[in-house]
């Protein structure tokens, strides 16, 4: 009997879109809200597919699903914020990720330098203004330079397995 994989038989095939979840299921991120303006109505979506690019100039970059209203607001408006959550705000962060609901409601918010929403009581807010888009998939890949960073003291809200959880430091 052969020890040899299925994808070891089909070095062409790629990796199934369940595969794909489950394995980068185990990868923990930070749970942001992405956030922007435009003509006049305020959009937003849970995303953690946020990174940092790069530190000189400060850049960073997001995903954000075609089919998305946020999506499309970003790519017209040339903006948006990343405001990060704090632990204990994985009701916000389901709140965001609805679709077609009035996800600005009872939220504190306020709008920043580049006219984007800036929801206060983040963790961090990330100002950025898009120096390129592309498209990776069903999802647009927005490169921006940051124009505006605040943070607060606090514990992120992390991402896992398809659930929320908190940040535990190890003690050295």
């Amino acid at each position: 009997m052969s020890n040899v994989s299925s994808q070891e038989n089909k070095p062409n095939q790629a990796v199934s879109s369940e595969e794909f979840r489950n394995v980068i299921g185990h990868f923990a991120s930070g749970v942001s809200i992405i956030t922007v303006r435009e003509n006049e109505v305020d959009y937003g979506i849970t995303a953690s597919a946020v990174s940092s690019v790069s530190l000189d100039p400060p850049m960073l970059l997001v995903c954000a699903n075609k089919s998305t209203g946020t999506c499309h607001a970003i790519s017209k408006a040339g903006s948006f914020t990343v405001n990060i959550l704090a632990d204990g705000q994985s009701d916000l962060a389901l709140q965001f990720a609805r679709a077609n609901t009035d996800k600005f409601k009872d939220v504190n918010m306020s709008y920043g330098e580049l006219g984007n929403p800036v929801l206060n009581d983040t963790l961090a807010q990330i100002e950025c203004r898009v120096v390129e888009e592309v498209t990776g998939g069903t999802h647009s890949v927005f490169l921006a330079e940051v124009q505006k960073a605040d943070a607060a003291e606090n514990d992120p809200l992390v991402y896992f397995r398809g659930k929320f959880g908190q940040f535990k430091q190890i003690s050295r």
